[in-house]
C-alpha cells in the first residue's frame, strides 16, 4: 500500500485519530482531528492513547523505541524491576550517563543503572526516579531515535558508515552555505533540544552556576531545559531595554535565550539591542532561529550560539529528528565555545537521521521560499474574514523584518483567534479540512490548538502571559494557496452559523 497523500487527502476527520502524520514508520507527529481528541491526549485518556501510532518523540517513546525499553525491563531480575521502574533508551552510555547524573541529582535516593540492550544504552529509573528520568528525555532531547531503535531490533538495516558520514558533511555544508560560515561553526545534534543542551553546556562552563535569563513568551522547553536540567531560568516578558537592562543586572544570567519569533505568537525582539546590552556585561546571547528559518533570518551578527530544530522547515518531511548548533563567526567567545565543544564532545546525529536529514533537505532552498509565500497569502485571506478576531505572522513585526536576509521571508508559521472565542474555535478545528496535530515544517498543512498541547497543566499562567487557549497555530505547507483557503474559508463560514 502506497502512503497517504497528506496534501491532497488530509487525516481531518475522527476515524483518522492516531495516523502518522506524515504517514512514515519514522513520523515525529499524530493526527489529533477533534478538539476532544486532544483534550482526551492530554488526559491521557488510555481510549485515546491507545489508538495513537506515533508521537511527538520527546513527548513520548515512539513504538520502536518503546520495544527496545519493554525489553530492556524484562531482562533484568525480578528483584531490580519495582513496581513504577521505566526504561530510557539511549544512543550511547554518554548520553544515558547525563541522563542518570540529572535523575541522581534531582532525587539522590532513587535508584537508576544503565544497561545495554542491543547495542542501545537504555537507564532503567525506579518509582522515585522515573519522573526525573522522563523530564530528561522531553527537555534535552537526546534520547535514541526511532531509525536507531529499528536498527536495533534488525527491522531496518544500518547504513554504511562512509555513506552516513558522507550524508553529516553534506548538511553541514548546505547549512554553512545557508549561515554564511565556515563548516567548523556547526555541530549536527538528535534534536533541536539537544543542540540547546550543547549550549547550555558551554555557557554554563563559562558562567558556572548562573541561571539564564528568557526574554519572550517561550517554547515550552527552551524554557523548561535550563530550569530543570541546569541552573534554572528566569523568564521575562517585558522586552523593553529598561526591563532587559535590569534584569541583567539583577540576575547577571549565564546567558540569554530568544526565539526568532517566538511561539505561538510570532514576535521577535530588537535583537540588535539585546546583544548590545547583554555584551556589555559579559552575558552571551543564544538564539532559536526554527520558526524564522535560517534561509529567512541573519542572527548570527548579534547572537553568539544559534540552535535550530532541523527537524521542521530545513528537514521538510516530518520524519526525522534533528538539531543544528552554530557558533557566531562574530561572537567574543567564539573560539572559547569552539574549544569548550572540542574538550567536551557532544552527542552526534545518528547516522541513519543523518541519511534522512540530507535526502530531505536537498530542496530547501526552492521548498521555504515557496512555503513563505503561502503562509503570507494565508495571513493576508485569514485578516480579512470578518471572523478572524487577530492574526498573529511576523510580517507585521520590524524587529523579524530587521533580520531579513536579502529575499528573505517570513517562515511557514501563523496564529489566529476568532471572535467567538473557544466555542468558535473548536468548531473551525473540527471541520477543518487539513491535518491536525503537532510539529510544523511539514509539505502538508498542519494545525493544532497549540496552547493546549504545549502547556495544559499552566493554561491560567500561559493566560496572564496574553496567550489564550483557544488559539489557532498553523504550519502552512505547500498546498494551493488558493485550494487551501478554500478549506478554511469553509470551516469559517460552518463556525459562523
Amino acid at each position: 500500500m502506497s502512503p497517504r497523500d497528506l496534501l491532497r487527502n488530509p487525516c481531518w476527520q475522527g476515524e483518522d485519530l492516531g495516523h502518522p502524520l506524515p504517514d512514515s514508520t519514522h513520523a515525529v507527529s499524530v493526527a489529533l482531528p477533534r478538539w476532544r481528541d486532544v483534550i482526551a491526549y492530554e488526559d491521557n485518556d488510555p481510549q485515546c492513547r491507545s489508538q495513537l501510532r506515533a508521537f511527538y518523540p520527546r513527548f513520548a517513546l515512539h513504538p520502536l523505541v518503546a520495544e527496545v525499553a519493554q525489553q530492556a525491563l524484562a531482562m533484568l531480575p525480578t528483584e531490580m524491576c519495582s513496581a513504577g521502574s521505566s526504561a530510557w533508551p539511549y544512543p550511547n552510555a554518554a548520553a544515558a550517563q547525563l541522563a542518570q547524573h540529572h535523575c541522581q541529582s534531582q532525587a539522590p535516593g532513587a535508584s537508576t543503572q544503565i544497561v545495554d540492550q542491543l547495542g542501545l544504552s537504555v537507564l532503567i529509573a525506579n518509582a522515585d526516579a522515573s519522573p526525573h528520568a522522563k523530564a530528561f528525555w522531553q527537555h534535552a532531547g537526546l534520547g535514541a531515535s526511532s531509525r536507531r531503535a529499528a536498527i536495533s531490533l534488525n527491522k531496518e538495516a544500518a547504513p554504511a558508515a562512509a555513506s552516513a558520514e558522507q550524508a553529516k558533511a553534506l548538511v553541514i555544508e548546505r547549512l554553512a552555505a545557508i549561515y554564511g560560515c565556515d563548516t567548523q561553526q556547526l555541530s549536527l545534534h538528535p534534536s533541536g533540544m539537544a543542540a540547546l543542551h550543547t549550549a547550555l553546556q558551554s555557557v554554563t562552563a563559562l558562567r558556572p552556576g548562573r541561571p539564564t535569563l528568557q526574554i519572550g513568551f517561550p517554547y515550552v522547553d527552551v524554557l523548561k531545559l535550563p530550569q530543570v536540567v541546569f541552573a534554572g531560568s528566569e523568564l521575562l516578558l517585558d522586552s523593553s531595554s529598561a526591563a532587559i537592562e535590569a534584569a541583567l543586572d539583577r540576575i547577571d544570567p549565564a546567558a540569554v535565550i530568544v526565539e526568532l519569533p517566538s511561539n505561538p505568537l510570532l514576535q521577535c525582539m530588537d535583537l540588535s539591542t539585546l546583544s548590545r546590552l547583554a555584551h556589555a556585561r559579559g552575558i552571551p546571547v543564544i538564539a532559536d532561529d526554527t520558526i524564522g528559518s535560517c534561509l529567512n533570518i541573519d542572527p548570527l551578527p548579534y547572537a553568539d550560539l544559534i540552535f535550530s530544530s532541523l527537524t521542521k522547515s530545513f528537514a521538510g518531511r516530518g520524519d526525522v529528528l534533528a538539531g543544528a548548533l552554530v557558533v557566531s563567526p562574530s561572537s567574543p567567545w567564539e573560539q572559547t565555545f569552539r574549544d569548550q565543544r572540542s574538550r567536551t564532545g557532544c552527542i552526534g546525529l545518528g547516522d541513519a537521521d543523518a541519511m534522512a536529514l540530507e535526502q530531505g533537505s536537498r530542496d530547501v532552498q526552492a521548498r521555504v521560499p515557496q512555503l513563505n509565500r503561502h503562509a503570507q497569502a494565508l495571513a493576508a485571506q485569514l485578516s480579512n474574514h470578518p471572523e478572524v478576531a487577530r492574526v498573529y505572522y511576523p510580517d507585521q513585526c520590524a524587529n523579524f523584518r530587521n533580520l531579513l536576509r536579502p529575499n528573505g521571508g517570513h517562515g511557514c508559521l501563523l496564529s489566529f483567534e476568532l471572535k467567538g472565542g473557544s466555542d468558535q474555535a473548536q468548531a473551525v478545528y473540527d471541520r477543518l479540512a487539513v491535518c491536525k496535530g503537532p510539529s510544523l515544517g511539514t509539505p502538508f498543512t498542519l494545525v493544532c490548538p497549540y496552547v493546549l498541547l504545549a502547556h495544559y497543566d499552566e493554561l491560567p499562567w500561559a493566560k496572564a502571559c496574553g496567550v489564550p487557549s483557544h488559539l489557532l497555530r498553523v504550519s502552512v505547507g505547500l498546498e494551493q494557496p488558493e485550494e487551501l483557503w478554500q478549506r478554511f474559508e469553509r470551516a469559517l463560514s460552518a463556525s459562523s452559523h
